[in-house]
């Protein structure tokens, strides 16, 4: 029997969510919920779906089993404890909330009710992140000691920089961490295991927008690795799709580099060999190598199979600590140990 979906928001990436769920084999999409009623009856009739402008009336109408919020951040504490109060389980986009104190408010809503909030983050689920996490796994790059990534994805520039796609983020007071680091925070701890302190640097380089948009950050993990995030959101990398992997990255080891470029290829060049093509499958549709697709059919397999489940509310809390900690470094210029 088919997981009944409803999805609330249907703005520029709530239609990656609402795409993946009519092609994930096993889920329904019942209903598209959105304040702007033109908005939602046009997503919804891409689908063939009901739309609503109200929440309640599409939880009483299609009666989902399952709740997918892809609305900005600080809706997101009312949308959870809705969906909670009726027993609901949620999925719900990041940024989680607008602050570490909400975000374990928005967790505590569920936790109360007894529900499951898992947190839509999809970039672990990006196929290339998928791999290397694999080749890890299986020692093929030997003991892995440096993760870097040179974020680039060009899309920041001007007074128009963002506007055409999720226009909230010129106002965004904390920006370029909150908003696009977290994936890396996320990413890196998913490939290298719990972060033990951070250096940051930050600032903001375009004047028409509120928060920071370049910084680097300088990861110290548990397990001894170093990490180096060095973004800007104004200039581009190397690519057809500058947003495909929103830049570049090198998993230095002990057995030689692992590089990923902004097509999604990656690239092994073994200590005292020549860089090659390391060839894996994956799909270039939907957003990431069909991240949300993956992410999705993730939670259908822990809702249906009991599978383990990545990123719940509870456990992506660290995440928000840590982006607290690389804000705190940056205000302080001083090492923030975890």
């Amino acid at each position: 029997m088919a997981v009944r979906i409803a999805v609330i928001g249907a703005g520029y990436f709530a239609h990656f969510h609402q795409d993946a769920w009519m092609r994930l084999p096993g889920a329904e999409l019942v209903g598209i919920c959105d304040l702007e009623g033109e908005r939602a009856a046009a997503a919804a009739a891409v689908h063939g779906v009901p739309a609503f402008t109200d929440r309640e009336e599409m939880f009483a109408a299609t009666k989902p089993d399952l709740v997918d919020i892809a609305t900005p951040p600080a809706s997101h504490l009312e949308l959870v404890t809705a969906a909670a109060k009726l027993g609901l389980p949620v999925i719900c986009q990041k940024p989680l909330a607008p602050t570490l104190a909400e975000a374990e408010a928005v967790v505590a809503a569920a936790e109360r009710a007894g529900t499951l909030l898992v947190v839509h983050e999809n970039f672990r689920f990006q196929p290339w992140y998928r791999e290397m996490r694999r080749l890890l796994a299986a020692g093929s790059l030997g003991n892995l000691h440096c993760v870097s990534f040179r974020l680039r994805p060009g899309d920041g520039q001007g007074a128009m920089a963002y506007l055409a796609r999720q226009p909230y983020f010129q106002r965004m007071e904390r920006f370029l961490v909150h908003e696009t680091a977290i994936h890396f925070i996320d990413t890196f701890r998913f490939l290298l295991g719990e972060v033990s302190g951070v250096t940051a640097r930050l600032r903001r380089m375009n004047p028409h927008i509120v928060g920071e948009d370049a910084g680097i950050i300088m990861f110290e993990f548990a397990a001894g690795q170093t990490g180096l995030f060095d973004g800007n959101r104004l200039n581009e990398h190397v690519a057809e799709n500058t947003r495909l992997t929103m830049g570049e990255m090198w998993l230095e080891a002990s057995a030689g580099v692992l590089r990923l470029d902004g097509g999604g290829g990656l690239w092994w060049k073994p200590h005292g060999g020549a860089e090659a093509a390391h060839d894996y499958g994956w799909s270039d549709i939907g957003f990431g190598g069909d991240s949300v697709f993956a992410l999705q059919a993730h939670v259908l397999s822990h809702l249906r199979d009991g599978t383990r489940l990545e990123n719940s509310g509870r456990d992506y809390l660290r995440n928000l600590e840590i982006e607290e900690a690389v804000y705190r470094s940056a205000k302080e210029n001083r090492f923030m140990p975890l």
